[in-house]
Order: structure tokens, then C-alpha cells, then sequence
């Protein structure tokens, strides 16, 4: 039986404070990237009581994401945002979750991400991250921007770090370990960055802007 929103609510309050769920509860992240940082980020969010998810990815889901991302064998060939909406929706079913198969650029950042306070930057090329965080600190300064460079390898996951770059931005991971020079790509390792997108993301709802 699926508990009611009351008792789900109740339960993240118990856990976090009234105070800190509520701010939570009426906060809206937008996950960018539905790959090894964006589905993991994502269901962190929703366990934590992130009122509102927007997904945004353009791809389907493939063999070869199954190894570091949160997708299921049953879900091979389904849009990304539309099983992981499935699978967040399972976790925290009162989660108001918008899933978006599309990919976002400089025309189409601007009204696809307005109603999202906190962005997360979670895409696996360098263009691709250096466009949307860019994109979004040109057009909305006052939002935060949460990005990751740097997950790749078997270094010591103490080397995944956060930064923060300016005012409104935020960096993740160790900054140097490409995954075509490293040569490899864990689930351990990217998971811990993401980890910590979705930490600083609750951080800077909770008001605490520090790394």
C-alpha cells in the first residue's frame, strides 16, 4: 500500500525539520542530462522531498547505460525522461515531475528552464555543459547553476570535489579526469558526483551557499 502524501510528509519531516521540508516541498530543480549524473541526482532529489523535477534529455535508453544509470532492463528503448519519471515517480509518488524528451539549446533554454530556481548541469560532452551554463547564467542571473567536470577513472572518489566558481555557480567532480583519457566510466565514481550535485542543490534551498 502507498503511504498518503501526509504520512510521505511526515516521515521527510521527521527526518529534516518542518522548517528545511517545507522549503524543500516548494522547490523546483531542473535535471539536465538523464545520464549517469542526471538519473541518479534526480532520484536523490525526489528522496529528499524536492516538491518539483523537471527532466530534460533527448535520448532513449541503451545497453550501455545500464552499468552507471538508473534504468532497468525493461526500460531499454524508452525516452529517458519518461522511464526515469517512471522510476522517480516510484520513489517519491507525490513528486510533481515534468519529463521532457528534447534537447535543450540557446533558443529553447529560455522557456523550457524559467520556472526551475536551480539548474543542474549533468550532460556528458564539454560543449554541451559550457552551452547550458552558460545559456542560463546569460539569460537568469538569479539562478544557480549546479555543473559537473571530472568523474571518469577509478582515482580516489576523495578527489570529487565542489567548487564554487561564482556567485550562482557551482562546479563538481575532481576537474580533470575525462572519461577518453581515463578510459573508463564506474557507476561508484559518477554516482558520488552526483551525490554531491544533489547535496549542493539541497544546500542552496536550505540557504547555505558554502560548498
Amino acid at each position: 500500500m502507498i503511504p498518503t502524501k501526509e504520512e510521505m510528509y511526515a516521515a521527510l519531516e521527521a527526518r529534516h525539520g518542518i522548517e528545511l521540508q517545507s522549503k524543500l516541498s516548494h522547490t523546483a530543480v531542473a535535471v539536465c542530462g538523464l545520464g549517469g549524473l542526471g538519473s541518479n541526482a534526480a532520484l536523490l532529489l525526489a528522496r529528499a522531498g524536492v516538491g518539483r523535477l523537471g527532466l530534460f534529455d533527448m535520448d532513449c535508453v541503451d545497453i550501455t547505460n545500464l552499468h552507471r544509470q538508473q534504468y532497468f532492463p525493461d526500460q531499454l528503448g524508452q525516452p529517458k525522461a519518461a522511464a526515469l519519471s517512471e522510476t522517480v515517480g516510484r520513489t517519491a509518488p507525490y513528486c510533481e515531475i515534468k519529463a521532457y524528451t528534447v534537447k535543450l539549446c540557446e533558443d529553447n533554454i529560455p522557456s523550457l528552464l524559467a520556472d526551475y530556481p536551480i539548474v543542474l548541469e549533468c550532460f556528458d560532452k564539454a560543449e554541451q555543459k559550457a552551452m547550458l551554463v552558460n545559456t542560463v547564467l546569460e539569460n537568469f542571473p538569479e539562478k544557480y547553476v549546479v555543473a559537473a567536470s571530472g568523474m571518469a577513472g577509478i582515482s580516489s572518489a576523495n578527489e570529487i570535489k565542489v567548487k564554487r566558481i561564482s556567485r550562482r555557480f557551482y562546479l563538481c567532480g575532481d576537474g580533470h579526469t575525462d572519461v577518453n583519457a581515463a578510459g573508463t566510466l564506474f557507476s561508484s565514481r559518477v554516482a558520488v558526483c552526483a551525490a554531491h550535485q544533489a547535496n549542493m542543490a539541497i544546500r542552496i534551498i536550505a540557504g547555505e551557499y558554502d560548498p
